[in-house]
């Protein structure tokens, strides 16, 4: 029987010629991922474990992200204990203020994640790095602390459900949209536990920043993961970030896949997720007139620079609509840099919106964007459950980045259509 591209990294890094859905594995880990949320918990209870240490300085990532810069007594003690802990072990990729990013964006650019890794984070988004060719798959403190140990963790060998993607998007049709469209389709818990694996002449037409998005919002199906196989764009953005040989993994022709499905990506259309689950989505032309109180461009699925680029040239010239607030928040210090340099941040900023360092800050309700009772955002953040900006009465709808500014321009939720 055939493996998936998930199942051969898997037995990989197991030491098994072979493994099958199911099957209980112990692999060995490429990367330990945390945040200064849930970073301090591993922390603790690797305090308790009495090691010597970690399993390799080199092979831990510690991204000051959600609260940072501090936003109150309880976030800078956070940010103290593993700051201290990363000292004590001297971590190798510590992140801060002054070398900060959303940690999603921030370790590809780094260079810390390439094909063929397996990689755990106490993050849920940590499939993100499964668009360049990677296993990786978010974790519970707890086992982020035993990665951290030991350099291993358990896994259930997860089955696969292929997304054959066909045909070339329309403009302003993003990686955002084409996954909106997938978690409509299949539901929040559609691929639980299940690999998400995306093949087909399609991918071509996405980006690393589509695929990235595409990548980060497998969980938001219950996907154990998602990943594309690599081409020549994965092969370019890993040599341009990172000088860590990768090994490149396809499914065998007679790989089992529980569901194959197949995406016209030409026939998308602008998609929007309405509250308060992901897979309550309407396309553009279903949406209607709601009006909205706030937008926020930014987060660890659409903070990047294509994501900056494609707002921009949509508010280029115009204003945003009186009373409206918006939120732009490159998701790392170099696309912040990166966006300077292009003019967008001027952009941005004479449309009337405001430009934050890189922060998660809002997408979690944490701060930076806190929605009020009975307010309305348009988001293209990754998660829009009852209360997760804020009041538990507000409401957020997900949409890509060229939504978003199409409907920071109107006041109401817009496809740029509506406003080119």
């Amino acid at each position: 029987m055939g493996m998936t591209m998930t199942q051969k990294i898997l037995a990989a890094h197991a030491n098994l010629a072979s493994v099958t859905a199911g099957q209980l594995i112990e692999a060995d880990l490429d990367l330990v991922l945390g945040n200064d949320i849930t970073s301090p918990v591993a922390i603790h209870e690797i305090e308790k474990m009495k090691v010597d240490g970690v399993f390799h300085k080199d092979k831990i990532a510690l991204v000051m992200d959600h609260f940072v810069p501090n936003k109150d007594i309880k976030s800078a003690e956070h940010c103290k204990c593993v700051r201290e802990f990363a000292c004590r072990n001297e971590i190798t990729n510590y992140f801060d203020v002054g070398e900060m990013g959303i940690e999603h964006a921030l370790l590809p650019e780094k260079g810390l994640t390439v094909a063929g890794d397996v990689i755990i984070g106490a993050d849920s988004h940590t499939c993100t790095y499964g668009a360049l060719g990677a296993f990786s798959t978010g974790v519970g403190s707890t086992d982020m602390a035993a990665g951290m140990a030991t350099g291993k963790a358990w896994f259930k060998v997860p089955s696969a459900i292929k997304f054959e993607l066909v045909g070339k998007p329309q403009p302003y049709i993003s990686g955002k949209d084409v996954i909106l469209h997938i978690i409509g389709m299949i539901g929040v818990d559609g691929a639980l536990y299940k690999s998400m694996e995306f093949t087909g002449e399609g991918i071509q037409y996405l980006s690393m920043d589509d695929r990235f998005t595409i990548a980060n919002m497998a969980i938001e199906a219950g996907g154990k993961n998602g990943i594309f196989p690599v081409d020549d764009l994965a092969r370019e953005y890993m040599k341009q970030h990172s000088n860590r040989p990768f090994v490149e993994y396809t499914a065998d022709e007679d790989a089992v896949y529980d569901e194959v499905y197949t995406i016209d990506l030409s026939t998308l259309k602008s998609t929007v997720a309405f509250p308060h689950l992901p897979e309550n989505t309407k396309t553009i032309d279903e949406v209607g007139d709601i009006a909205i109180d706030q937008v926020v461009i930014g987060s660890c699925t659409n903070g990047r620079l294509e994501d900056l680029r494609t707002a921009a040239k949509i508010l280029q010239g115009k204003k945003v609509k009186k009373g409206l607030r918006v939120i732009v928040i490159p998701a790392t210090q170099q696309i912040y840099l990166d966006a300077m340099e292009a003019g967008y941040l001027r952009t941005f900023i004479e449309a009337g919106a405001i430009v934050s360092t890189p922060t998660c800050g809002p997408c979690l309700g944490g701060y930076m964007g806190i929605l009020a009772e009975g307010e309305r955002c348009v988001s293209t953040t990754n998660r829009n459950f009852v209360g997760r900006m804020g009041h538990v009465n507000s409401e957020i709808y997900l949409a890509s980045p060229a939504v978003a500014a199409a409907s920071a321009l109107t006041g109401k939720i817009s496809g740029p259509q509506d406003v080119m």
